[in-house]
Formats: C-alpha cells, sequence, structure tokens
C-alpha cells in the first residue's frame, strides 16, 4: 500500500491506519478520502499530497 505524504509539512497519511482522530477509518484508500480532506497537521488540501511507494516498490529481485 502507498504512503502519501503532505508536501507542506510531511506528514504521513497510511491507508492501513487511515486518520481516526478525523473520522477516517483504517483501511480506507486516499482515492477514497472525501475531496474536502485536509492535512490534519497543518490544514493544506487533498491535492497537496504526494504518492510515495506502494507494495510493488518492496519487492527485492
Amino acid at each position: 500500500m502507498a504512503l502519501y505524504v503532505c508536501a507542506l509539512c510531511g506528514y504521513e497519511y497510511d491507508p492501513q491506519n487511515g486518520d481516526p482522530d478525523n473520522g477516517i477509518e483504517e483501511g480506507t484508500e486516499f482515492e477514497d478520502l472525501p475531496e474536502s480532506y485536509i492535512c490534519p497537521l497543518c490544514g493544506a488540501s487533498k491535492e497537496d499530497f504526494e504518492r510515495m511507494g506502494d507494495d510493488a516498490d518492496d519487492v527485492n529481485t
């Protein structure tokens, strides 16, 4: 699963953990977050997050 990092403050959204403090359940994919989702640390918009890695990147060949 990919992590999504806020480009402004570095907060990492991990879909496995969700964001329970803000009503986002564990297992909620970033794409399924509401468009109104904001970074819980700095208030940046969902558009300010960047995808960082995924399971395919973790495979050693």
